[in-house]
């Protein structure tokens, strides 16, 4: 039976939607949820369960989450104006800003000691940082490579327990530059340290915050008002705690609260590839104005070739491999998110079809439990956010139940 057709969404198919959600919050693995679908002129929204396992608020439309890794399809555009202006090029070397990625040594294996190097054989450029082919990354293949633990050693990552760089860009960069290269500029796709290094880009060219300079030109033109890289405390009642269930128990743990947590206050690094808070509607603004090629309304935001470039396929295929080698390494990747395909610019792009959606879907997950995609062919953007992190597969296959239901929901 069709039901309301005119966004080519079925009443029947949303009901469904519902009850599929509904159903891995009665199970008790997930307190609550946000979801949104947006095709066209329309959007629905469902917001299911609380904002705590042990119950109290109930999950509002305007609940904050952490966005996690789905802040990179987002943070990217900063860099993506600036490429507009002129005031960067895609393939400049970005010495003359980052002077402590200049001169790199690269590893001559990537399990290599880190003094076994030779000199890199080019500068890192623009695109490389905006590929994901810098050279440095987050390699979940090579988890005991010496590499790997230097990261962590030299609290480039992981200082008191958390993620996200907890130093200012200034520190994280002199501890970034002592470290060599695990592959040869442009060589390799690797993850998330590119997008951090796009942040410092940003605001050395600026010579303004990170986050200052997303806000005038992103955020506030569309309207982005609960998107920021810390809840301010007139709004932390409207962000949920994080969960980082346990993998034996089921236990819920709080990985990060919301009153006193990293997400209360101002952070040291204003994280491109992991630190944005936000809402469904926030980010469905933000994925809706990709759709339309740059147009918020009738006010441009980004050029149209800039969106071509970031939401369709930057990657050789043997960059790909790699990146399909490291989402099938992931945990909550390996629950059948993330194997797409393609790269674009600080998000994936699907280059062939393995699931329910189709090929040019692009967008990204996140491992605090969301999942940000928008597809041109259909029109539709997707978003589900929960506050459960991917210590279990429960938040991974809300998600994976979300797109299947939601693509049978489409009826025209």
């Amino acid at each position: 039976m069709r039901g309301n057709s005119n966004n080519g969404l079925s009443e029947a198919g949303l009901r469904r939607l519902r009850e599929v959600l509904e159903r891995h919050v009665e199970s008790r693995k997930i307190p609550g949820l946000v979801a949104l679908v947006g095709r066209g002129e329309e959007t629905h929204v469902e917001a299911i369960g609380t904002m705590r396992h042990d119950g109290g608020a109930p999950m509002r439309r305007d609940t904050i989450f952490r966005m996690a890794s789905t802040t990179k399809p987002v943070a990217v555009a900063a860099t993506m104006v600036l490429l507009d202006e002129c005031r960067l090029r895609l393939d400049d070397p970005i010495d003359q800003w980052l002077p402590e990625l200049a001169d790199r040594r690269v590893l001559k294996q990537p399990d290599s000691p880190l003094d076994d190097t030779l000199p890199a054989r080019r500068p890192i450029t623009v695109r490389d940082l905006l590929t994901s082919t810098c050279g440095l990354g987050l390699d979940t293949t090579a988890m005991g490579s010496p590499m790997m633990s230097a990261y962590f050693e030299r609290k480039v990552y992981g200082e008191n327990g958390w993620m996200l760089p907890a130093v200012e860009p200034d520190e994280w960069m002199r501890r970034l530059g002592t470290l060599p290269l695990m592959y040869q500029p442009g060589e390799r796709w690797l993850y998330n340290v590119s997008d951090d290094v796009l942040g410092v880009l940003v605001a050395r060219v600026t010579g303004r915050s990170f986050e200052s300079f997303l806000r005038e030109r992103i955020f506030d033109p569309l309207g982005m008002k609960d998107t920021g890289f810390h809840v301010p405390a007139d709004k932390i009642h409207r962000l949920s705690p994080l969960y980082a269930p346990d993998p034996q128990t089921g236990e819920f743990i709080v990985e990060d609260p919301a009153e006193g947590g990293h997400h209360s206050k101002p952070p040291a690094f204003q994280s491109s590839g992991g630190g944005l808070d936000s809402t469904v509607d926030d980010y469905h603004a933000y994925f809706r104005m990709l759709l339309n090629h740059g147009m918020h309304g009738t006010e441009r935001i980004l050029s149209r070739p800039a969106v071509e470039l970031m939401t369709t396929n930057r990657l050789t295929p043997e960059q790909t491999a790699a990146l399909q080698a490291w989402a099938r390494s992931v945990v909550h990747l390996s629950h059948g998110q993330g194997q797409t395909g393609g790269w674009g610019f600080g998000m994936t792009v699907r280059t062939y079809r393995g699931d329910y959606a189709p090929i040019g879907q692009f967008g990204w997950d996140g491992g605090a439990g969301t999942t940000t995609y928008a597809d041109p062919d259909n029109q539709l953007v997707g978003i589900l956010l929960t506050q459960t992190g991917m210590s279990t597969p429960d938040s991974a296959r809300a998600m994976q139940d979300f797109w299947t239901t939601l693509y049978q929901a489409i009826d025209d």
